[in-house]
């Protein structure tokens, strides 16, 4: 029998990379149940899609009106296919193979979807041999390693990862289900409810309390220029104080101050910037959104990066290279293309990389594993590449070095002060213009040196609220609180946006938002606070390391889940009302111009939405909706009908931005009025009026009658030749399909 040696990537791009590694060439494509494969000697290469099966309920608790949502918390989970294709091919593959090597990504949720993928193969075959390679870069050194020195499968960590799967399904099922249910949203509008995605939307609620509680305090600061000589230029300096928190105070400051400043001293000191540490995923994201990126974005295209070998692995929490390494060689790399006067200069030095707080031994952290040119990646893709070469360049770098100079003053007999900035050596800043730093330059002057005074001014100031997070700073603070893990974060983000919980970016929440984590707070506040959910992720990681079994830890969260039912399930009527009253205000577009009432987005009996007035039935002002999509009201709003803008979120696409409903109605209808009348039988060539007799007795009145007729059976019908009607047809559907594409146009240019 013909030994194979079946190798599993987790995604398709990987497998053909892998492959193409291994076979130290092209190896040859085929199909397999519909999934392309790679095959080179006796060895096949298969990339799966990630997850493969999934864990459930058994289909009879999917009904929410019939099944308790606390039935859930005991119910048997089950794993269901996700792909069928793909598992028909691992079978298949199976049965032939005689050895399997797991060649997933390298953490927790790799390592089940390997052992997964394992199970799948070994019910065809039982007596399959696996072990399992791990690698931190798709690069040839790296899988050449890796796959020279296999190891066995974790099936601890796997375990740790099967085990979060069927605590957040328990958890966010009857968590959702009952919220959902208490407040009236279900169907596609329904309120989800997660053990990490409810506290990290606290945090975004509790800090929009913080600012919309902030009273601002008044302050003023004195500033004056001065200048040495007339060709010298001129110095703002500002008052010792500060910030000064009495008018009265700054007033006697002002009414004081002379013509003549004096230099009462001048001090230089050095100080040095440390290099920043190597990139972990937190702080990768972190980088990314400086630069514009959204903290799902980078990681997709990280992901892309690394999955085409242009980097390490994007998931990591580690912040110090591994003596592994070969930092010199690997900056050598970049000696031509784009970087290479950096890595010319970079190579002078001793290459001594910076450290981080935190080490682990799984992965290293992000870096460049080869040189890409612009002409290879799309515009995004070269911009994170180039972020994560320069943040490595940086890494090796030594210390920015500034000269500081503290300036002293006196006008009249108030203080002032100055501060200047020159830097001695760019160091790490060179190859990292990321973090901005200004110089500030101050004259040559000495103790002593009278000055003459130019002018002064009194800002008048107010202190500031706390700033709304960045999705760059929540993914920091959900690090810190222990919310999620560096493979989730970016994730429970996104489904905020999805979920239309928070808009925006700083991230401001909704009011729905605040309806769900208002009313959590009050009746089952274990659910907003981090406490929890950390304790959780700390048991996963227990369960890899075989410290505690995945049983205990999911049977510790549903004790946990029954005391937060027991919280809810005794305030129950009052959770309805909080929760409905803080909904409806998500649903206000704006003020009825007829009658003065409220608008709102209502539901029709037969499900399709529309803008209705609460002064309904007096008033019976309309506007139509899209039927698809969560409606969500931005703060933007049209100043000639007084209506917030709307923003259509629909499950992967991009967010349409509707704009005012009223113009975009308006808009519609001059469009729908412009667009040419519908095309008769009369406008086909050739077409007489006796002929369309014929066809309209046997049923034919439209074009799209014609199109779609039967024309045997109308040739016997109307007595007219098949080479006729056959003419006729294929102007009729040319027609319709014209008129078809015109609306789509329109239908298009009307929705942005």
């Amino acid at each position: 029998m013909e030994q194979m040696h079946l190798i599993i990537a987790e995604k398709h791009d990987a497998a053909k990379r892998i492959a193409h590694i291994l076979a130290g060439g092209q190896p040859k494509s085929s199909r397999v149940s519909g999934v392309e494969t790679f095959r080179f000697g006796d060895e096949v290469v298969i990339g799966l899609s990630g997850h493969i099966v999934g864990v459930d309920f058994p289909s009879g608790y999917n009904n929410w009106q019939k099944v308790d949502f606390r039935d859930l918390i005991r119910a048997d989970v089950v794993t269901r296919a996700t792909q069928e294709k793909i598992i028909s091919a691992l079978k298949s593959l199976g049965e032939k193979a005689d050895r399997i090597t797991i060649a997933t990504d390298f953490d927790r949720e790799g390592e089940l979807i390997g052992a997964e993928a394992l199970d799948i193969a070994r019910e065809a075959n039982p007596g399959l041999k696996a072990d399992r390679v791990r690698f931190s870069a798709i690069t040839k050194e790296e899988i050449s390693k890796a796959f020279s020195h296999p190891e066995e499968v974790d099936f601890d960590l796997a375990a740790s990862g099967q085990a979060r799967q069927v605590v957040d399904l328990v958890w966010g099922a009857a968590l959702t289900r009952y919220i959902s249910l208490t407040s009236g949203r279900l169907g596609k509008e329904f309120l989800s409810v997660g053990r990490v995605q409810s506290p990290t939307l606290a945090l975004i609620v509790d800090r929009e309390r913080e600012i919309n509680a902030f009273t601002p305090r008044p302050y003023w600061e004195i500033y004056a220029d001065v200048r040495k000589g007339k060709k010298d230029d001129p110095v703002r300096v500002q008052h010792a104080s500060g910030r000064i928190w009495e008018r009265q105070e700054a007033d006697r400051i002002v009414s004081v101050l002379e013509e003549m400043a004096i230099v009462r001293s001048l001090e230089k000191k050095s100080r040095k910037d440390r290099p920043p540490s190597p990139f972990d995923t937190t702080a990768f994201i972190s980088a990314a959104s400086g630069i514009g990126f959204s903290a799902a974005n980078a990681m997709r295209i990280a992901e892309t990066l690394y999955t085409n070998g242009f980097i390490s692995y994007p998931r990591t929490d580690n912040t110090v290279y591994p003596p592994s390494i070969d930092l010199r060689a690997l900056v050598s790399l970049f000696l031509s293309g784009p970087f290479g006067e950096d890595a010319k200069e970079l190579m002078k030095g001793s290459l001594t990389p910076s450290r981080g707080k935190r080490s682990t031994t799984d992965h290293p952290p992000i870096y460049p594993t080869t040189l890409a040119s612009k002409e290879e990646l799309k515009e995004d893709q070269w911009r994170i590449y180039e972020l994560v070469v320069r943040r490595f360049f940086a890494t090796l770098s030594g210390e920015c070095q500034w000269e500081i100079t503290d300036l002293r003053v006196d006008i009249g007999p108030e203080p002032f002060k100055a501060n200047g900035a020159r830097m001695v050596e760019m160091g790490w800043r060179r190859y990292y213009p990321y973090s901005k730093a200004e110089e500030r330059i101050l004259p040559p002057l000495a103790k002593g040196d009278r000055l003459t005074v130019l002018g002064h001014e009194v800002a008048a100031k107010e202190t500031q609220p706390p700033s709304r997070y960045g999705q760059g700073r929540l993914v920091k603070l959900m690090d810190e609180l222990g919310l999620g893990t560096k493979s989730t974060r970016h994730d429970i983000i996104s489904k905020l946006y999805a979920r239309a919980y928070v808009q925006g970016n700083p991230i401001r929440p909704t009011n729905t938002a605040y309806a769900v984590v208002d009313t959590l707070q009050r009746y089952a506040p274990t659910i907003t606070k981090p406490d929890m959910t950390r304790t959780l992720e700390k048991d996963m990681t227990r369960i890899s390391a075989r410290e505690v079994k995945q049983d205990e830890v999911i049977e510790e969260s549903r004790l946990m889940l029954e005391s937060v039912f027991s919280d809810l399930l005794g305030h129950r009527s009052e959770i309805e009302k909080s929760l409905k009253e803080g909904l409806r205000d998500d649903k206000i577009v704006g003020r009825c111009q007829t009658c003065g009432s409220d608008l709102i987005i209502r539901r029709s009996r037969r499900g399709g939405r529309f803008i209705g007035c609460s002064g309904y039935p007096d008033c019976r002002f309309t506007l139509p909706l899209p039927k698809f999509g969560t409606i969500l009201v931005v703060d933007k709003r049209c100043e000639d009908h007084q209506m917030n803008h709307l923003r259509i979120i629909n499950k992967g696409k991009r967010p349409w931005d509707l704009g005012c409903p009223h113009c975009n109605f308006l808009q519609w209808k001059s469009q729908k009025a412009s667009q040419k009348p519908e095309p008769s039988l009369e406008e086909i060539e050739g077409l007489g009026p006796k002929s369309r007799e014929k066809l309209q007795a046997a049923g034919v009145n439209k074009l799209a009658d014609l199109s779609g007729a039967d024309l045997s059976a109308l040739a016997e019908k109307t007595g007219i030749s098949l080479k006729k009607m056959l003419s006729w047809q294929k102007a009729a559907s040319a027609m319709l399909a014209e008129k078809h594409s015109q609306q789509g146009d329109q239908a298009e240019a009307t929705q942005g």
